[in-house]
């Protein structure tokens, strides 16, 4: 879990990440580590890490203007974590979900609404054009409107669009492997229960993490949460 502190009030933690898919990507990446990408946030921002679910407490969880959810996989918060974590998004709190921070917690319905959908499936590794839908958001200003990159490129159990404003689709024609048809959401935002959620298929590969643009789109997404950079949409 990695965790980063907003130093007037506090910011972004990252939980607890199992799965051994995507272990050596973060790894390498530990983005949110890096002073060259923590140095570009808010100069409040103070980033603290850790893959302690115990530190899932009311009085801890206070300290943070939003927790980062970096390629979580499976269930990883007990019973009393998840109700602490509740709690402080009601509380005005910001989530980030990144990559399998949707295949994350699906037994847990409140969980499921946080992140916006949960993963169903992805073909192999490969190149594929986002379209950027709302240009006017943290996430996506300065971003192409249509941006071509490689990744690994989430299929969903669901739409998410109708419960949460989509930012950017996935154009299942220029890649193979897609499910979801014309309308396939690869990155949103929400104000949900009093807090902010902010999620983005986006980071399965440690290259993502070292490119300029896959950075701005997630320095964005994380002030956002904080509540740093104008809110979502929706």
């Amino acid at each position: 879990m990695a965790a980063g502190r907003v130093r007037d009030p506090r910011p972004v933690d990252q939980p607890q990440r199992r799965g051994g898919e995507h272990a050596a990507s973060v790894r390498r990446a530990r983005l949110l580590e890096d002073e060259r990408f923590s140095s570009r946030l808010d100069p409040r921002f103070a980033v603290d890490s850790s893959e302690d679910a115990a530190r899932f407490t009311v009085a801890e969880l206070a300290r943070y203007k939003v927790v980062v959810f970096l390629c979580t996989t499976g269930d990883i918060l007990d019973t009393d974590q998840k109700a602490a974590f509740e709690r402080y998004i009601r509380s005005g709190g910001g989530f980030v979900g990144i990559h399998s921070a949707s295949d994350t917690e699906y037994q847990w319905a409140w969980y499921g609404r946080l992140v916006g959908a949960y993963f169903a499936s992805h073909p192999q590794i490969q190149r594929a054009t986002v379209h950027i839908e709302d240009l006017g958001d943290a996430s996506t200003e300065g971003l192409p409107a249509i941006w071509v990159r490689i990744d690994e490129w989430y299929n969903f159990r669901g739409n998410p669009r109708g419960t949460v404003h989509v930012l950017a689709t996935l154009d299942e024609a220029t890649y193979s492997g897609g499910k979801m048809g014309v309308d396939h959401p690869i990155a949103w935002c929400q104000k949900i229960d009093g807090g902010r959620s902010w999620y983005t298929a986006m980071g399965h590969t440690s290259e993502s993490y070292a490119e300029p643009l896959f950075r701005l789109h997630l320095l964005g997404g994380i002030e956002s949460a904080a509540g740093l950079a104008g809110g979502c949409a929706r």
